[in-house]
């Protein structure tokens, strides 16, 4: 039975970054220096709006619950669009403060604050100031070296958890006074106080981190590193991590359930990967035809010099690249045709996500079952 529920063919580019409102009407995606939003029903996705405030690329799109859609730019500022009844968004000013790129950007689960990354070492922290119409910022700041990829709220609208190019997983302090309040953390096990700005945890990866999820019921905390692995962290500091069985890099992973996490990237299908009580081990391939384990040649090389290690499978992959102009064991056999970015739940069945959507640098979207 195939994996794949829909799929759209949206734009001729990238898109680096895609969200849903609540309900699943609309769909936000990011193209070049524009957000694109879309009516979804039967059929074809219909266009019906396109902000277009940013002069630069714009690296991600978030939708809070009450609708409102923030977007962030290399352009080094972000922007909050608030839906009109008349189906237009009206801009708000973002006051970030920050020297360099805005790489990241998501809504806490209260929808009432905002936190972005950004190549300035810097994670601002945004919430509404009433009194001037625009969103203010709080930055953290230590002991951030290096760009920051990806950022992911807990359910309880505190901690912050913050993946980047400093090969760092660090869960900060989101804690506006004002706007949170000490119940929301009441109980947790990382922490007594948590101050705005305070490390509770970091876990040194040593590779770049592209995505990180929490899953704040069992208060576990996954990422996906681009040495192709793919890695679970508690608040205990224990570490467990797996391999992509074909060596090539995660770019985005998702919590299926407890014991399971799907993963995309650049080998252009999703891969899902099981807790068996010790352990993360794969488990099988989604909208990939064949086999649902690893080939031998995608565990072992046959090289010498290419060792034992992660490098041995990807290596192969480029080589075959630069020699043929594609990757026909990935490329050929899977739904996108180029590196996933995103992964999002789409729908739940049961308590367990049923539907996942994906985005990729094919300029599709694509709607899988699980």
């Amino acid at each position: 039975m195939s994996s794949i529920n829909a799929q759209f063919k949206l734009v001729k580019g990238p898109i680096y970054s895609h969200c849903f409102n609540a309900d699943r009407s609309a769909l936000a995606i990011t193209y070049e220096n524009n957000c694109y939003i879309y009516s979804l029903g039967a059929g074809q996705p219909r266009l019906v709006a396109k902000l277009s405030d940013h002069d630069k690329t714009v690296t991600a799109v978030d939708i809070s619950i009450h609708g409102r859609i923030v977007t962030c730019s290399q352009d080094r500022n972000a922007i909050v669009w608030e839906p009109l009844s008349d189906g237009s968004y009206k801009p708000t000013l973002v006051l970030l403060r920050i020297n360099r790129s805005a790489t990241c950007a998501k809504w806490a689960p209260n929808g009432y604050k905002f936190a972005v990354g950004s190549s300035a070492r810097i994670i601002a922290v945004c919430y509404y100031e009433q009194e001037n119409d625009w969103w203010v910022s709080k930055h953290i700041k230590k002991p951030i070296r290096s760009t920051v990829n990806t950022l992911s709220w807990h359910d309880n609208g505190v901690l912050l958890a913050s993946g980047g190019s400093d090969g760092y997983v660090r869960v900060f302090s989101g804690f506006v006074k004002g706007l949170d309040n000490k119940d929301q953390v009441a109980g947790s096990p990382w922490g007594d106080k948590f101050p705005f700005g305070a490390l509770v945890r970091e876990w040194r990866q040593g590779s770049w981190i592209h995505d990180l999820k929490w899953r704040s019921r069992t208060e576990q905390l996954a990422y996906v590193a681009h040495d192709g692995t793919m890695g679970v962290v508690d608040y205990t500091g224990a570490l467990k991590s797996v391999e992509n069985p074909e060596g090539l890099p995660f770019k985005a992973l998702l919590w299926i359930d407890d014991n399971s996490i799907l993963c995309g990237g650049y080998s252009c299908h999703p891969v899902v990967f099981a807790y068996n009580g010790s352990s993360w081990q794969f488990a099988r391939h989604l909208d990939k035809s064949g086999a649902n384990a690893p080939s031998a040649d995608l565990m072992a090389g046959s090289d010498e010099e290419e060792g034992d290690s992660f490098g041995i499978s990807a290596l192969k992959k480029f080589k075959e690249l630069d020699l043929k102009g594609k990757v026909s064991a990935l490329q050929e056999r899977s739904t996108h045709e180029n590196a996933i970015t995103q992964l999002l739940p789409f729908a739940l069945n049961a308590g367990k996500i049923s539907l996942v959507s994906s985005s990729g640098l094919d300029g599709k979207v694509v709607i899988y079952k699980i």
